[in-house]
């Protein structure tokens, strides 16, 4: 294994029949995927709503230190994949719709230091897959954020 910091708990991934797999953690929560997306997102799906909901994590709590928390927040992800075998991922487009206080300039750079920064798995995708976003504010609710 190359050197660099290991996971101390790997994810195990299990057949449950026909295409369908769970993984995640031993005995901790676990996601279902499904290649023929019947019960749950084939593994392509979820490589993006990894992506999505990795960069709007960051954004998320950028957002809380700034002072200026989001209220809502929904990333939807468009994506191309090659037409051959493996059908690899080439690009995807995040579109953020964010409400909160902050100005459109700070949501940008909370964006794009996710994607340059913090966000995992935007880093392991470029620049293999070409990776773009963009944002819309609206105004915020008077409730906080789920959860």
């Amino acid at each position: 294994m190359p050197e660099g910091v290991v996971s101390p708990h790997p994810i195990v991934v299990v057949w449950e029949g026909g295409k369908r797999y769970r993984g995640g953690l031993p005995g901790g929560p676990t996601l279902l995927v499904d290649g023929d997306r019947v019960v749950g997102p084939s593994p392509v799906d979820g490589l993006i709503v990894a992506l999505g909901s990795c960069s709007a994590i960051d954004l998320v709590e950028i957002l809380e230190k700034r002072r200026t928390p989001a209220t809502s927040l929904e990333v939807q992800v468009e994506f191309s994949r090659a037409l051959t075998p493996p059908r690899r991922l080439t690009e995807a487009h995040l579109r953020f719709t964010v409400a909160t206080a902050s100005e459109l300039h700070h949501v940008e750079r909370a964006v794009q230091l996710s994607f340059e920064k913090y966000c995992s798995v935007a880093t392991s995708l470029a620049p293999d897959v070409q990776l773009s976003w963009s944002v819309e504010i609206r105004e915020p609710t008077s409730a906080q954020g789920p959860g």
